[in-house]
């Protein structure tokens, strides 16, 4: 490539938000917690929990969370095959009914004010998970949510470029 090509386009930071809003700032760090601890207690898969992470991350343009939940994804054992192929899931034969049901309403619940969350979503994820299961992925979406509208409003943290790419 050239230099031309791989020259980068700096995204200005906004707010300082963890600096600025510490104690929320902190309280949202506590209810990732406490949703992160429902999905243990569900026995839901830490590679999902960063797939829907993910995809909320996408349909919220939040790019920090993209990066961030992409890579945990690959920590967690989901393929680079599978983390590409999440925006077009509906589209891909690699993930199983259980994961589609989270990624529908992972959709439905950060999409709410246009959805409403139908019937449909909330049913297909207690049947994939159950009901504890089910409130424990709807626990992750609205924490992941929080967390996106904190950075695609504030923009507070950069993605940096690693040696990988």
């Amino acid at each position: 490539m050239t230099a031309a090509i791989r020259t980068l386009v700096p995204v200005a930071s906004r707010l300082d938000f963890d600096a600025l809003a510490p104690v929320f700032s902190r309280a949202v760090g506590e209810l990732d917690d406490a949703a992160t601890a429902q999905l243990d207690l569900a026995g839901i898969d830490a590679g999902l929990r960063e797939l829907v992470r993910l995809r909320a991350s996408q349909l919220n343009g939040c790019a920090y969370c993209v990066d961030m939940h992409a890579r945990a994804a690959r920590t967690h054992g989901v393929t680079a095959q599978r983390v590409d192929a999440l925006a077009v899931w509906r589209e891909s034969g690699l993930f199983t009914e259980e994961e589609r049901s989270a990624f529908a309403l992972t959709e439905e619940v950060t999409r709410l004010s246009e959805t409403h969350v139908p019937e449909a979503a909330v049913t297909g994820a207690v049947d994939a998970f159950g009901e504890e299961g089910a409130a424990a992925l709807i626990s992750l979406i609205i924490a992941i949510n929080v967390w996106n509208a904190i950075g695609v409003t504030a923009r507070p943290w950069r993605v940096a470029p690693r040696a990988e790419d």
